[in-house]
């Protein structure tokens, strides 16, 4: 049996890793069909795939979206792939919001937990809404009617907008047609509306519903002829030469305040939306139609998390899991005595991360101990971490931390601690 050695010029066939990505979040989505899931955590998974989706044109659509717009390739990106691309995403959000309209929605109804559209609501209902609308969202609301001395606005990346088709004249007499109002994010996406007396069904009202049931309100001695909810994705991937830059951190920083108003790729509007409105959308972003995305439901699923956890429902929730402490230690004992009889090897998430700030804890507050030296990757906010090494600089001990900067979307919070811990005197690379 003889073999012939694979000719030098043979290509290998690599996989695609963008189609690879959604692949995978192919298989999240199949996670929100199955019955066995409890229901909350079924709403969980797609929120999951929106925000997964996000990241995905964050990180790696501008190349195929350039070369579309260009005719020119870039690297493995060709206008051909953004087709491509662009086509199996549409059929992915599709099967999304037919999973979140056809089966979580109306089974969340049946354990009555309802999201109270502007069509549904009753007239006490009506007067709750317009009054949480008076007193908590129209004071932060900035309606912007466009002519030549008020452009188009700064959108930033994945908030929430209206577009607004008017007729008549402004109190200025202009026949501004369209209309600008942002929604910002300080603002809660649900509210939870008061029980009805003996109901056990728990109502909740988007944003959404609240500031479309009141538009006609921010534009007085106007008729609201048209109107959609429409976002849009930028890119968001901050790409550091660091062999071209004398600081990284000062790199970065820079990069951070122009990140929500990176290069437009993605435009997702309410299915309803009409052709006027998309077509003016697409022309400000510099889109192609093919960068346009009709969603039958909320134009952002993952802020469906909060409603997630307004609900109080346990039953529909996954069984809260609470890591143990680590098998190899024993709880009151000193973790360098423990150390002297051997390694110690910590498993997370299943094995406890207290186990680690208490061996933490315990170095900063021994007087033999003179150095720690820390890597930290990504830390969240309010991290105790943070604060022990902070006071072990304090307790006059030297302190080493060696910092991820480019974590990616925790590029921010990264830089923020390593100055902090900078300024108390620690040694930061």
């Amino acid at each position: 049996m003889t073999h012939t050695a694979p000719s030098p010029h043979h290509k290998i066939p690599f996989l695609d890793r963008d189609h690879s990505i959604l692949a995978f979040n192919l298989r999240v989505l199949d996670w929100a069909r199955r019955a066995e899931v409890p229901l909350l955590e079924r709403l969980r998974y797609l929120c999951i795939v929106s925000s997964n989706l996000d990241e995905f044109f964050e990180v790696r659509a501008a190349p195929h979206l350039s070369a579309y717009q260009t005719n020119e390739q870039r690297g493995p990106a060709t206008a051909s792939t953004y087709l491509a691309l662009t086509e199996r995403v549409k059929s992915l959000v599709d099967e999304q919001y037919a999973i979140y309209n056809n089966e979580v929605l109306p089974l969340l109804e049946k354990r009555g937990i309802k999201l109270v559209s502007y069509s549904e609501r009753n007239p006490r209902q009506r007067r709750w809404v317009r009054e949480l609308f008076v007193r908590e969202v129209q004071p932060l609301l900035v309606p912007v009617g466009l002519d030549p001395s008020h452009p188009f606005p700064q959108v930033a990346n994945k908030s929430l907008n209206f577009i607004v088709r008017l007729s008549g004249r402004d109190a200025f007499g202009r026949e501004n047609e369209v209309a600008i109002v942002k929604v910002p994010r300080v603002l809660a996406r649900f509210f939870r509306m008061p029980a009805v007396k003996g109901s056990k069904q728990s109502h909740f009202v988007s944003i959404s519903s609240v500031v479309r049931a009141h538009l006609a309100d921010l534009f007085p001695g106007r008729q609201v002829t048209e109107f959609a909810q429409f976002r849009v994705t930028r890119h968001s991937d901050l790409a550091v030469d660091e062999e071209e830059v004398k600081n990284l951190r000062t790199a970065l920083r820079k990069g951070l305040q122009q990140r929500h108003y990176g290069q437009a790729l993605r435009l997702e509007v309410s299915a309803g939306c009409s052709e006027f409105l998309s077509d003016f959308l697409l022309q400000q972003f510099e889109l192609p139609p093919q960068a346009l995305y009709r969603v039958h439901g909320p134009i952002n699923l993952v802020r469906m998390t909060q409603l997630i956890d307004l609900v109080d429902a346990p039953a529909l929730r996954f069984e809260r899991y609470t890591p143990g402490w680590p098998a190899q230690l024993t709880p009151g004992q000193s973790f360098f005595e423990r150390l002297q009889q051997g390694e110690v090897l910590i498993h997370q998430p299943y094995e406890s991360f207290d186990a680690v700030l208490a061996m933490l804890r315990e170095a900063v507050h021994d007087p033999d101990v003179l150095a720690i030296k820390q890597t930290i990757y990504r830390t969240g906010s309010n991290s105790e971490l943070m604060e022990l090494l902070r006071e072990a600089v304090r307790r006059g001990k030297e302190v080493t931390a060696v910092v991820e900067l480019k974590a990616r979307f925790d590029e921010e919070a990264n830089i923020n601690y390593a100055e902090l811990l900078e300024s108390v005197g620690a040694q930061v690379v």
